[in-house]
């Protein structure tokens, strides 16, 4: 009775011990975060390479005492220190020296480990569970990130999915359930473990990352077939793109970055196809409502994302090989993706754009003469802020806008006349159309119709008022 209790004391010292070293180290790296984590000339934080050389020199002091301790320890004994320790305290133990390090490493390869903290149940998680899910390999990466400190980036990449590729939720085409929880947990897990990296260091994380999903030819498949024709594929790609990739960064610079990491490799009529994979309206059975898109309105929030994707890209064209004109021959490829689009969804996703890229859309197919095309655009512009609850001086504003791209009075005047005929036609159109169908339609219909002229009085009023404040009238 008294040897057994002498061990286990002696293990509950070796164990403080042992917590009271990650005390010491996290003191140490507090200060030490502040050199080896400042921003680099882009920007963006140093190389690892650069933090290994610098990490191993934290404490010589606390290194040369960790080492004489453990060093004595049977490795049964250390197993088992280390088996008591959280995942954090792991991480942070494996930093107090080389040796300790290694043992970290040597541990959490066993597969005993990888079974008890990598294993983890994806499949319909409360919500709390979820959370508690995605916060474990949060602190997964910071683990990974600090045990795999002093290897180059390919063995840093080649260690860790050595273990993650044996779970299927993390992998394309081995989970089919739907709501998986897999690819949430492997995005929050890569974002902790590259935070910080600089680019081209990222880039050699997506290439390892396409090499072994092989994502890129199955992607290249989708987008050369008919939108919608496998549309179980279609799903899955767009689910890892996001919960892997982009959806865990909050940053709209890292965003920007791995979105621009996704469209480069493709032509410019793929990457209007990818932008809708990722980020076109999804039908409530959970696939991509490409069709949707042509036959009827969609809601404001079906677009949000889309329309969100694409501001970014335009308001960062400080990118080598981006320019506003490849922005706008996007937007114009998505809108006829897999066929024309319905006029106000057109509108809609130009209205959540914003004031820039919406002129300098509706400019571009000025300055070209397409006059009929942009005053239908307007026509339904008013429509869409007269029902989503927009300020129609956004309006008036634009129209004015779009007035100064052109040079002289008469085609000033011409540009107002097809907006005027525009109105009468459309409005011509909705009551044609009310006119016949069953109820429910002619119901909408009639609807649309009414808020139409709503917003065509509204339109106008601003307009007037507009010319007459200005001084010479």
């Amino acid at each position: 009775m008294t040897l057994e209790f002498n061990i286990d004391a002696q293990f509950y010292m070796i164990l403080q011990v042992a917590r009271t070293l990650m005390v010491k180290v996290k003191r140490t790296s507090r200060h030490f975060g502040r050199s080896w984590l400042s921003p680099g000339p882009c920007g963006r934080y140093c190389v690892p390479g650069r933090r290994m050389q610098t990490r191993s020199q934290i404490s010589s002091n606390t290194r040369d005492s960790t080492d004489n301790f453990f060093h004595r320890l049977p490795s049964e004994l250390l197993d088992i220190i280390l088996g008591k320790l959280s995942v954090l305290e792991l991480s942070v133990f494996g930093m107090t020296s080389k040796d300790i390090t290694n043992y970290v490493v040597d541990y959490i390869s066993s597969q005993k480990w990888t079974n008890k903290e990598i294993f983890q149940n994806f499949h319909h998680p409360t919500y709390q569970e979820q959370q508690a899910t995605i916060g474990h390999y949060r602190e997964l990466g910071l683990l990974f990130k600090r045990c795999t400190l002093l290897l180059p980036t390919e063995e840093r990449l080649k260690f860790i999915f050595r273990r993650f590729s044996q779970i299927p939720c993390f992998m394309l085409e081995h989970c089919f359930v739907q709501g998986c929880l897999g690819f949430a947990c492997l995005g929050s897990f890569l974002q902790t473990l590259i935070a910080g990296w600089d680019e081209l260091e990222c880039h050699r994380v997506f290439n390892f990352l396409c090499n072994l999903t092989d994502i890129l030819s199955k992607t290249e498949v989708l987008i050369n077939n008919k939108p919608g024709a496998h549309y179980f594929e279609e799903v899955e790609i767009r689910l890892f793109y996001r919960k892997v990739l982009l959806d865990p960064w909050s940053n709209r610079l890292e965003f920007h970055f791995w979105l621009i990491e996704l469209l480069k490799p493709w032509p410019m009529v793929s990457q209007a196809h990818l932008l809708l994979f990722l980020y076109g309206p999804l039908l409530p059975e959970g696939t991509i409502g490409w069709q949707e898109l042509v036959e009827r309105a969609l809601p404001h929030g079906a677009l949000w994302d889309l329309a969100q994707a694409l501001l970014l890209l335009f308001s960062k064209l400080e990118v080598k090989g981006w320019f506003a004109d490849s922005i706008l021959a996007i937007l114009e490829e998505l809108t006829v993706i897999p066929q024309p689009w319905h006029v106000e969804n057109v509108a809609r996703l130009l209205v959540l754009c914003d004031s820039h890229l919406c002129y300098a859309f509706l400019a571009s197919k000025a300055l070209n003469g397409h006059l009929q095309e942009i005053s239908r655009l307007i026509v339904y512009i008013i429509l869409v802020c007269e029902k989503d609850g927009y300020h129609m001086n956004w309006a008036v504003k634009l129209v004015q806008q779009v007035c100064k791209v052109f040079s002289s009075d008469p085609e000033k005047f011409l540009f107002l006349q097809n907006l005027e005929n525009m109105f009468a036609e459309t409005t011509r159109d909705f009551f044609e159309l009310s006119v016949g169908g069953n109820l429910v339609e002619d119901r909408e219909i009639f609807q649309t119709l009414s808020i139409l002229l709503d917003s065509s009085a509204r339109f106008h009023a601003k307009f007037l008022h507009m010319f007459l404040k200005r001084p010479e009238m």
